[in-house]
């Protein structure tokens, strides 16, 4: 059966045998609890349970395809019809989770935020096998110093070690989206630092990253009254921009906001 995408759920199916095959074998699935997000037709669906894992969870959507993937699948596949966006991940089992998942890219970004957002002192999954745009992907991994270096790349290296393992072309796909494809894989930070709230992270990003090329005098004197103390205390440069910043003097910044109450 052939399904036509949804543009307004930012649906690619991934057709490509040889990148699905590449994408399972990045991990060892046997005997592994899996999550699958936007399994679609369930071509990589079909994949992983031939690596005979312990257990599958498929969350989809889109409910023409939900209800396909219900029909076609075996019984060791639990499939929940809903917006990932709107699942508490920490309920979803009480295993460790091996996440894949073709990302449906008008929410890729989004997802991962909320993900990152979420995470407790003990990570509900072991490993997160996704695929994004290259172009958001790059933003990702990106270090500092390097003009695809900003918000993203410093929410997600806080938590997280990033890997990029390869990049998938257009024909890969059905449709053939316009861009290329990157898949990366994300592993938990045991020992990371929470010195700071999401949310101040996030307020203190968004303010030093929307005017990405102006020095970091101006953000820092809007966010702080005792900006220069903070300067002196941190050392910093007021001359760099933001993209400058290794994303440990963000995380300090953010608690000294976390200090002021807000």
């Amino acid at each position: 059966m052939k399904f036509l995408a949804k543009k307004s759920l930012g649906q690619n199916f991934l057709i490509d045998k040889n990148i699905i095959e590449k994408i399972v074998n990045l991990e060892n699935i046997k005997n592994e609890f899996i999550l699958e997000i936007g399994p679609g037709t369930g071509s990589l669906t079909k994949q992983i349970m031939k690596h005979d894992p312990k257990h599958l969870i498929l969350i989809e959507k889109d409910e023409m395809l939900a209800k396909y993937l219900e029909e076609n699948l075996l019984d060791k596949v639990k499939i929940i019809n809903k917006d990932i966006l709107e699942i508490d991940e920490y309920n979803l089992s009480k295993n460790k989770l091996l996440v894949f998942g073709n990302l449906p890219y008008n929410i890729s970004t989004e997802i991962l935020i909320k993900w990152i957002s979420n995470i407790k002192k003990d990570f509900w999954f072991k490993k997160l096998i996704l695929m994004f745009q290259k172009e958001v992907a790059d933003r990702i991994v990106s270090d500092f110093n390097k003009k695809t270096y900003g918000r993203l790349s410093i929410l997600a290296q806080w938590k997280l070690n990033i890997e990029k393992k390869f990049d998938v072309k257009p024909f890969s796909f059905y449709p053939k989206p316009k861009v290329d494809s990157s898949v990366l894989i994300f592993t938990p930070k045991n020992d990371y630092k929470n010195i700071c709230s999401d949310e101040s992270l996030k307020k203190i990003t968004r303010i030093f990253f929307n005017e990405r090329r102006k020095k970091i005098k101006k953000p820092l004197n809007k966010i702080f009254s005792n900006s220069e103390k903070i300067k002196n205390e941190l050392n910093l440069n007021l001359d760099l921009r933001p993209q400058n910043l290794h994303y440990l003097i963000f995380l300090k910044l953010a608690r000294y906001l976390d200090k002021l109450g807000n």
